[in-house]
């Protein structure tokens, strides 16, 4: 479809723009600074802001029409990277346009899924979409890193910032002239935060919810913990990133066979197994292999995530229309924050016990919470079910 074709190219743009303009900052502020922390906070400020943006800016994913949303959160971006190449910004006022930048990431990100909708639909199509930019998604943080060392080499760090402002300036005019323009979803409502997180009081929804956010706090913490394993295990730095490498790549097959092989019916029914089961390669990680089997570990743990795309079927047809883009933005915004949660609990724990024990302990935590939730999810099965025979009846 031609609107896709252009959300898609879009996407890559941006994400791109993201990437490589994290990777330049974290660089040019360590240059001024010659301060290894505020280097790593300037990298973390990509997740801080997330929930606060997703709370804050939530209502406007579905307050005022989408395209409108998803090409404003794209100037803002230009902008604020714009700003970060003259060279009078301070090093604080970086730090707050990155905050900034993160800020309306989740609105951005929330609005395109509920857009997502629009254009294909709420079945099949819809999935196999999402799926494929998060597909793209996993290999452009990929590509994102190593395009920008390789700009890095020729162009000084703002110059490569630069280069992401024009990345983001392509995203928001493909987003302006290649999609439809389309209505607010609920231009009448202005519920403000009480609104937004007041979705999370329908019971299906807040348990959908909570498998969007569960498992990216644990799934991280291998990979936030792969520089402490390998020097543990005593693996060189090219081992490393093949470790690093070892979960998104499993992640990509994942997906590719889930969306090429499996019918919908089966994605369905494969969600709480897959869901389960995902952490279990975690426990190979218990007796402190070598970097052969840790890799295999995320590996597997990353094929696991196919269940992503029944989860999304379940969400789109559990969210009403007029709550879409609140719903996505907040589970966007919260996927994002977990994930910063996660990589700073797995700090914390490794200075108390070995890698290798931080991360089998992991698995096991984060398998006791998803059989909770899968529970509560089944149960909002049964609500549901018996709610829609009342309803034919």
């Amino acid at each position: 479809m031609r609107e896709f074709r252009f959300v898609f190219v879009a996407h890559l743009f941006s994400l791109l723009g993201l990437v490589v303009s994290e990777l330049a900052l974290t660089v040019l502020v360590y240059e001024l600074t010659r301060s290894p922390l505020l280097s790593a906070l300037t990298f973390a400020l990509g997740f801080l802001p997330y929930l606060l943006g997703g709370t804050l800016l939530a209502g406007a994913a579905d307050r005022y029409p989408p395209r409108r949303v998803l090409v404003v959160c794209d100037l803002v971006c230009a902008g604020c990277v714009a700003l970060m190449v003259l060279p009078a910004t301070p090093v604080a006022g970086l730090l707050v346009l990155r905050c900034a930048v993160a800020a309306v990431a989740p609105v951005f990100q929330g609005t395109r899924m509920a857009t997502l909708a629009d254009i294909l639909g709420e079945g099949e199509l819809f999935v196999l979409g999402r799926s494929l930019l998060r597909i793209v998604s996993q290999s452009a943080l990929l590509a994102g890193f190593g395009a920008g060392g390789l700009l890095l080499t020729v162009l000084t760090p703002r110059g490569a910032i630069a280069v992401t402002a024009c990345t983001f300036l392509a995203s928001a005019l493909l987003l302006r002239f290649g999609t439809a323009r389309r209505p607010a979803r609920a231009a009448a409502k202005r519920e403000g935060v009480r609104g937004t997180w007041g979705v999370l009081k329908d019971r299906r929804i807040r348990a959908l919810t909570l498998l969007f956010w569960v498992p990216p706090l644990f799934v991280v913490v291998p990979e936030a913990l792969a520089a402490p394993y390998a020097a543990e295990v005593g693996a060189s730095t090219a081992a490393l990133g093949l470790l690093m490498c070892a979960m998104p790549v499993g992640t990509v097959l994942g997906e590719l066979f889930a969306g090429s092989v499996l019918s919908a019916a089966t994605r369905s029914r494969i969600v709480l197994p897959l869901l389960l089961a995902g952490f279990a390669p975690f426990l190979l990680y218990a007796p402190r292999p070598g970097l052969a089997v840790a890799a295999l570990a995320l590996f597997l743990s990353g094929v696991a995530g196919a269940y992503s795309l029944g989860l999304d079927a379940w969400f789109v047809e559990a969210v009403p229309e007029e709550l879409r883009g609140r719903v996505m933005t907040l589970a966007s915004a919260g996927m994002m924050t977990v994930q910063g949660i996660g990589m700073a609990g797995a700090g914390l724990a490794a200075e108390f016990a070995p890698v290798h024990v931080v991360v089998a302990a992991t698995g096991v935590l984060a398998t006791l919470c998803l059989v909770v939730l899968v529970l509560e999810v089944r149960a909002t099965e049964g609500r549901d079910a018996a709610d829609r025979h009342m309803t034919s009846g």
